[in-house]
Formats: C-alpha cells, sequence, structure tokens
C-alpha cells in the first residue's frame, strides 16, 4: 500500500468507528449499552488478572447474579412500562411483600403453589387497577396516591400475617419451575428474559405499545386522535401490580419463605434501573431493553462494590450517583430533542 493509500485508509476507519458509536448512541438504549459493556470488560479484565481477589467470573457469583436479577427485572419491566405511560406506582415493593405473603399463606392452608400464584397475580393487578381508578377518577398525581398505596399495603401485611415470616413450601415441580436449573441456567433468569422478549414485542411490535409512548408523550394528541388515554394508564397499572406479584412469585421460591419487610425500598430501586435505562420521567420515551440493562448495570455494580468488599453505605451512594447521572443525561437529551 502506498503512504498515500494509508493516509486515506486511516480517516475512513476513523469515521467508520465514529459512525458506528453514532449509530448505537442514536439507539433508545444505546448510552446505557456502551455504559454497560464498558463495565463488563473492566470487570472481566480484573478477574482475569486478579481470579484470586476479584471472583467476578466464577461460577458462585454468576449464579448469585442470575438468581438476583429476575426479582428487581419483573419490577422495574412493570414500573418502565407505566412510567412511559406517564404515571408512577411507589407501592410496588409493599404489593409485592403483600401477594407473597397472600401465596405462601394459602400454600400453607394446602392449597396448591399452581393455584395460589395466579391469585397472588390477580391480587397484584387488582391493586394496581384500584391506584390506577384512583388516581384517574379525582386527577390526583400518581406519585400521590401510590405512596398512599406504599404505607397502606404494608400495614396490610402485618395486619393479615402480623411480623412473622411464613415458609412457602410448594409442590417440588413448582419450586424446578420457578427456581430450579435447565442447562446450568436458573430458571428465574428464564423467565426474566422471557418476560424481557414479551414486554419488548409487546411495547415496539404492537398497537398497544404505541398507544404507551402516545399517551405519556402527548396525552393531548393522542386522545385527539382517538386513543383512550385512562384506559392505556389503567392498564399499565395493572401491569406494574401484577409483575410486583410475579417478582414477588419468583422471590418465595427461590428463598422457600417470605418476610414481612423484605420489598422495603424495591420500589425506588425498580424507578432507579428505569431512569438509568433511559426512561423520560415526563413519559412517552424508554425502552424495554434500556430497562433490563438498567437492571443489570445496578446488580453489576452492586456486585462489583461486595466483591471489593466495600461498606454497606457504598452501594446506596454509587447507585444514588448513577441515578442523578442517568436523570441528568436523560435529561440533556431532551433538551437536545426539543432544540
Amino acid at each position: 500500500m502506498t503512504p498515500i493509500l494509508a493516509d486515506s485508509a486511516a480517516p475512513r476507519s476513523r469515521s467508520q468507528r465514529q459512525s458506528i458509536l453514532k449509530q448505537i448512541m442514536g439507539m433508545p438504549a444505546g448510552a446505557i449499552f456502551l455504559v454497560f459493556m464498558t463495565l463488563q470488560i473492566v470487570c472481566i479484565a480484573g478477574a482475569l488478572l486478579y481470579p484470586n481477589e476479584f471472583r467476578y467470573l466464577s461460577p458462585q457469583n454468576l449464579t448469585i447474579l442470575m438468581k438476583a436479577i429476575p426479582v428487581l427485572g419483573c419490577l422495574a419491566l412493570g414500573a418502565g412500562v407505566l412510567m412511559i405511560a406517564g404515571e408512577f406506582d411507589l407501592s410496588i415493593g409493599s404489593v409485592y411483600t403483600f401477594t407473597a405473603i397472600l401465596m405462601a399463606t394459602l400454600v400453607e392452608a394446602g392449597l396448591s403453589a399452581f393455584l395460589a400464584a395466579p391469585l397472588g397475580i390477580l391480587a397484584g393487578v387488582l391493586i394496581g387497577l384500584l391506584n390506577g381508578h384512583i388516581t384517574l377518577r379525582f386527577g390526583l398525581p400518581s406519585f400521590i396516591v401510590t405512596l398512599g398505596g406504599l404505607l397502606f399495603w404494608r400495614g396490610a401485611v402485618l395486619l393479615y400475617n402480623g411480623a412473622v415470616q411464613v415458609r412457602f413450601d410448594p409442590e417440588p415441580i413448582f419450586t424446578s419451575l420457578f427456581s430450579g436449573t435447565f442447562l446450568g441456567i436458573n430458571a428465574a433468569f428464564i423467565w426474566i428474559v422471557l418476560f424481557v422478549i414479551g414486554f419488548h414485542l409487546l411495547l415496539h411490535r404492537h398497537r398497544f405499545g404505541n398507544h404507551v409512548f402516545a399517551t405519556g408523550g402527548n396525552p393531548g394528541a393522542a386522545t385527539a386522535i382517538g386513543i383512550n388515554t385512562n384506559r392505556v394508564k389503567l392498564i399499565a397499572f395493572a401491569i406494574a401490580g401484577g409483575m410486583a406479584a410475579v417478582a414477588g412469585i419468583l422471590a418465595t421460591a427461590r428463598v422457600g419463605s417470605v418476610q414481612p419487610g423484605q420489598g422495603a425500598g424495591l420500589e425506588l430501586q425498580a424507578i432507579a434501573a428505569c431512569v438509568i435505562g433511559g426512561l423520560s420521567l415526563r413519559g412517552g420515551r424508554g425502552s424495554i431493553i434500556g430497562v433490563f440493562l438498567g437492571v443489570l448495570l445496578i446488580h453489576t455494580m452492586t456486585d462489583v462494590l461486595l466483591l471489593l468488599r466495600a461498606p454497606g453505605f457504598y452501594l446506596d451512594m454509587f447507585i444514588a450517583t448513577l441515578i442523578v447521572l442517568a436523570a441528568i443525561f436523560n435529561h440533556l437529551i431532551e433538551r437536545r430533542g426539543l432544540a
């Protein structure tokens, strides 16, 4: 190759790389994907360089990660759909605990887990519908309504069962289905991958998804073209409640018991995963892949800090910093889009 050809090839290669980077950044979850991949490369390099000190790639650590991700993942998927529709649900952490205890007590009373689990999901859907109905009927901010729901259902857990742990001892096939392994992969992780695919198709390949984005982006315009925005929001509230119950089922099947206070704070982590994943706090923008990457990023960072033996309060500090940075980044993108 002549020097002139070599000189012209180098800028072309750089421009191609910049073009690919620009294309990735232009995708709905492009920014969070780059951050996640960068973090993975750093973690894998650290694990290869210091295999005894930093056991990121050890089978035990990967198994723990696969077991932890689905619970927050289910909560974040439900919360994410609702956020895109322009509403919030702060009660999902309490609903998660209430429905899990409801399912466990029904099984303890002799009901099959295959009947108790759908009843728990139905209870979650009904609670979501109640939150949506109160919000839309009286025109109240969903933040306030579901804040009341958070406290109400937390109290309902204590009223229904007291402050005691409930054992969950279902049929072996139920345990295998939700907390066993398939080809070495945790069953709960397979479930969350299936949910992500299903929600992605629902939101990005189905007319209902278009209605959700239109409702959250510009409710007035959505109503003008014939979309029943109240019905869309009501369905989104129901999905958030139902997914909170699914998260409770996965967690209970994994641990084999339910603690009355185990869902505290999970609603904020779910919303944090959505914000980190690129969802707009004003609604109308975001992606399911972004939400899932937000969940993976939170758990990866938590895992790294635990492997580095960082004090517990560092976890909240890092996640809080990540949320604020993600919110600033999303705000800048929105301003750029409006400009």
